[in-house]
């Protein structure tokens, strides 16, 4: 067992160092002092300094000790890692054509495209044209890929599994030059392999390079074929660094945040467009309904949505109140500094103002760093703030995590990057006990609470049961063991770059072997 105390300073010094690290001084997922190397370190000290439970906190019955949340959950002997663990050859160097995708959607669906993106290439033997972001749609923002992550450590991340440019080259024939027109697609929903690998793959011949446009969810997330889902994790945890101004600002968030000890993100989607689609209406001004029906009219799909109904099976996101309700019954001290990863908050201050007085210590990046973030409170780079201080937060908590959802990307990326705890309320069970709340029968209501948070995962390794997401939960796939009853979780072998640099060397001519894979 572990000294609080002791655990306290292990993790500070441990948090302290990842900031001077993230803020530049990783070189590359295969540098010394890569991301990975970071992590195997942070889950060395989590493996050393937590106790080995089956569940991830120090839970009893209904009882939730707070002062064991601000750690990490109990890894259980297990640490990140997506190197390939099999037979994994470079790209070749003959191509089938070129693959450009559209990513739709806000900062999840774009990142998860992309994943998707980097994976369609290689099954398809197909170079990657640097995936295009749709900004102005949703964002009103124009910053492109080249705007809000690093390009040059991108492409260079994944050298060992996919070819990317910037833009298709133009062909020369006969002394003309040629420009490449790629062939448009639209591939269905979660579309299987096998489409990529026969309708995808006959057009990338037939015309030399293929556009999948919209791109978001536009393939199967449950795979068979480790190997594939470990690709998706490189991307996804390692190749997608933010770019330094980004990683510099957030760092800057979070060391003042920190700097009166640990603190704690929500992501409180309590905005317009997430109500709309939640069909959560009644609770609101006459006004205010007008606005959300038009709105849903106007994006989503007609459907008959009974609020009630909604409401009783936990189809409604929490109110601001709610979340502060469920921290006080889960014995958090109204002390706690919160830090808010939100858009405009629908209904304004008559919604904040009950939290507020439950959790006066309520921050956003434009409290903490009002002269730096200049116009960025809006659109990607706001959002992509957001998404490193919650990956840095002590704990994380969403309080609507669908799988298109800012948070359902946050609650895989947290678990990859050392077990760090995760609040999850469960919406379903927690609903009766609030309607129970307002109809005045209150005997109870903080136990009750308890009882159902003492249920939930905090973020400690556990199965994925559909419709968990695989971005939400890459457990086991993308995870180890160094001593592993069962063969397929062994860690890989110390020497994996040796190997695949010696590959890429056979392939291409050249090696580039100053970094470590995890």
């Amino acid at each position: 067992m572990r000294r609080p105390g002791e655990a306290a300073m292990m993790l500070k010094r441990g948090q302290n160092r990842q900031l001077r690290q993230l803020s530049g001084g990783i070189k590359s997922l295969f540098g010394r002092l890569s991301i990975a190397a970071f992590v195997l370190m942070i889950c060395t000290l989590s493996l050393l300094y937590t106790t080995k439970t089956d569940t991830n906190q120090s839970l009893s019955g209904s009882q939730i000790h707070p002062e064991t949340l601000w750690e990490t959950a109990a890894a259980d002997g297990w640490r990140p890692s997506s190197a390939p663990r099999s037979d994994w050859p470079p790209p070749p160097k003959e191509t089938n054509g070129y693959l450009r995708v559209r990513c739709n959607g806000g900062l999840n669906q774009q990142r998860s495209a992309i994943c998707n993106a980097v994976l369609a290439a290689r099954i398809m033997n197909a170079t990657l044209v640097l995936p295009e972001l749709d900004t102005n749609s949703y964002w009103h923002d124009d910053r492109g890929f080249h705007g809000i992550y690093d390009v040059d450590y991108f492409i260079k991340t994944l050298r060992y599994d996919v070819r990317i440019v910037e833009s298709i080259p133009e062909s020369s024939k006969n002394g003309k030059v040629k420009k490449i027109k790629a062939f448009q697609l639209h591939p269905a929903r979660d579309a299987p392999l096998s489409w990529y690998t026969t309708v995808a793959l006959e057009k990338m011949k037939q015309h030399g390079a293929i556009y999948l446009t919209p791109f978001s969810h536009r393939l199967a997330e449950e795979i068979d074929h480790p190997e594939y889902q470990r690709l998706r994790c490189r991307v996804n945890y390692h190749a997608l660094r933010f770019k330094p101004d980004i990683m510099k600002l957030s760092n800057s968030i979070v060391s003042k945040l920190r700097a009166e000890g640990h603190f704690m993100s929500i992501h409180l989607r309590f905005e317009m467009d997430m109500l709309a689609f939640a069909g959560c209406f009644d609770i609101f001004t006459p006004e205010e309904q007008k606005l959300l029906k038009k709105y849903r009219g106007e994006n989503f799909a007609e459907k008959r949505l009974v609020y009630n109904e909604r409401r009783a099976i936990g189809k409604c996101p929490l109110t601001p109140e709610e979340v502060g309700l469920i921290l006080r019954a889960m014995g958090f001290e109204n002390s706690t500094r919160i830090y808010l990863a939100a858009g405009d908050l629908f209904g304004g201050e008559r919604f904040m103002k009950p939290f507020r007085s439950l959790f006066p210590r309520l921050e956003n990046h434009s409290t903490v760093e009002a002269d730096q973030l200049f116009d960025s409170s809006q659109g990607l780079l706001g959002s992509a703030v957001d998404y490193m201080v919650c990956l840095l937060s002590d704990i994380f908590m969403p309080t609507y995590d669908g799988p298109s959802n800012f948070a359902n990307n946050l609650l895989g990326h947290r678990l990859y990057y050392g077990f760090r705890t995760t609040i999850r309320p469960d919406r379903k069970n927690l609903a009766p006990i609030f309607i129970d709340r307002e109809n005045g029968r209150t005997a109870n209501f903080e136990e009750a609470v308890r009882r159902v948070m003492a249920k939930t995962s905090f973020g400690g390794p556990h199965k994925r049961i559909s419709p968990e997401s695989f971005y939400t939960n890459s457990w086991p796939e993308c995870f180890c063991q160094m001593s592993a009853k069962n063969p397929a979780d062994q860690c890989p072998p110390d020497n994996v770059l040796e190997i695949l640099d010696k590959q890429l060397w056979s392939t291409n001519g050249h090696s580039n072997s100053t970094s470590t894979i995890e």
